[in-house]
C-alpha cells in the first residue's frame, strides 16, 4: 500500500452560504493529493502526458461525514492500494481535520489513455515498476 499525505488550508471562497466547504472543492483538493502522491514517487502528470499518456477519471465516488470550515487545516490523505494493472489505476481519499476527525472518504478510478488516439493503453512500465515495492511482503 502507498500512502501520501498534503496538507491543504481552506480559503474563504471555498466555503458556502452556511459556512460549510462547498461539496465540488473536494475534487479538486483530491486531484492535489493525486498529483502530489505521484510526484512524491517521482511520477509527474506533465511529464506522463509530454510522454503521450493521460489519466482521464473514469470514476468518483465520496461519501460525507462532516463539514470543514474555513481556515480548517485539512489532510488529504491519497492512497493505491494495489499495483495498477490492466489499464486502469484506482485512488483512495480521506479528508481528516487537524483533530484528526475524518471528514469524507472517496476514490477515483483512472484509465490510462494514448494522447495520440484517446484510446486505452497500458499502465506504463515506469509506473508499476515504481509502485511494486510498496506491495511486496515483509517476510
Amino acid at each position: 500500500m502507498y500512502i501520501s499525505e498534503t496538507k491543504i488550508r481552506v480559503r474563504y471562497a471555498e466555503t458556502d452560504r452556511m459556512g460549510y466547504v462547498y461539496y465540488g472543492n473536494y475534487a479538486a483538493w483530491f486531484e492535489v493529493g493525486r498529483v502530489e502522491a505521484l510526484r512524491s514517487l517521482g511520477l509527474s502528470y506533465k511529464v506522463m502526458e509530454d510522454q503521450g499518456v493521460m489519466l482521464p477519471v473514469l470514476s468518483y465516488n465520496i461519501k460525507y461525514f462532516k463539514p470543514a470550515f474555513f481556515d480548517d487545516v485539512l489532510t488529504i490523505r491519497t492512497t493505491v492500494n494495489a499495483v495498477p494493472s490492466g489499464t486502469r489505476i484506482h485512488f483512495h481519499y480521506e479528508t481528516i481535520n487537524e483533530q484528526g476527525i475524518s471528514l469524507n472518504k472517496a476514490e477515483t478510478s483512472h484509465v490510462f489513455v494514448k494522447t495520440t488516439n484517446g484510446r486505452p493503453c497500458p499502465v506504463p512500465q515506469n509506473v508499476i515498476e515504481i509502485l511494486t515495492p510498496f506491495f511486496k511482503e515483509n517476510k
